[in-house]
Formats: structure tokens, C-alpha cells, sequence
């Protein structure tokens, strides 16, 4: 707290706010550059689907495309629920934007191999090259 003193020997109190802004606004950033990651996280944690398990899994550090077929056949793509000609038109777009982008199928384990193939075909007829499959890491034993 600071405090000022006058020459009347009458001692006026102000409470200096200064510091207290400077924090709020330091966190709101925070907070605003965080949410997006966040607000990802979530949208994958609410797709409930169990990935199978490879010694050779490893994390991607680009940003591709994420097609997610889950045990009940439904797909998403980056989250959000897409049928397969949705699919199909957002890949298309994709594509036009970025002619490199790749993509990452995360099929539940359950998933028939022919659906997970068709999915890989459908993306890789929209001008996708790269198609990973995503896994788990397999504990080694």
C-alpha cells in the first residue's frame, strides 16, 4: 500500500491499483492464449474411442488433420461431427488451402479394417498424400 503524506500533517491513504491491473491484464493473456489448446483437448477427450497399441507409435508436431472413426462408425473431423460427403467437401478444402496437409486417422480398435480403409480412400481421393494411422504406445514387456 502506499501512502501520501502533505505538508498539513494529515496523512491521506490511497490504495494503488497500478500493480493489481498490470496482474489481471497479465492473466487475461494468459488465459486467452490457453484456451484454444484447451477447448482442443476437450473436444478430443469427448470422443470416446480406444486406440490400438504399436511399438512404434510417436506424437506428430504438426497440425494435419484429424479424422476420428469411432466404435460406432461415426466419423469426426478436428473434433467436430462430419458424415462422409461432409468429410469429403472439408478435406477438398483443406487440400486447396494447404497442398501438403496431411492427415491422421485415429480408428477405435474395434473398427472393421474395411472401414477403416474406406475412410483412408476417401480422404487420400480428396488429395491427400500422407495418411498416418494413429496408435498407442505398447508397453514393453
Amino acid at each position: 500500500m502506499a501512502g501520501k503524506v502533505s505538508g498539513d500533517d494529515d496523512v491521506l491513504s490511497e490504495i494503488n491499483v497500478t500493480p493489481m491491473v498490470d496482474i489481471m491484464l497479465v492473466l487475461l493473456i494468459i488465459f486467452m492464449l490457453t484456451n484454444e489448446e484447451v477447448s482442443e483437448k476437450m473436444k478430443k477427450a469427448q470422443i470416446d474411442i480406444d486406440l490400438p497399441k504399436a511399438a512404434t507409435a510417436e506424437q506428430k508436431p504438426s497440425k494435419p488433420l484429424s479424422v476420428v472413426l469411432s466404435k460406432e462408425g461415426k466419423l469426426y473431423l478436428n473434433g467436430n461431427p462430419v458424415d462422409a460427403l461432409a468429410l469429403q467437401k472439408a478435406v477438398k478444402i483443406a487440400v486447396a488451402e494447404n497442398p501438403g496437409i496431411e492427415a491422421i486417422l485415429s480408428a477405435d480398435r474395434r473398427v472393421t479394417h474395411g472401414d477403416v480403409v474406406r475412410v483412408i480412400d476417401q480422404v487420400r481421393q480428396m488429395g491427400v498424400e500422407k495418411v498416418a494411422v494413429n496408435t498407442k504406445e505398447q508397453e514393453i514387456e
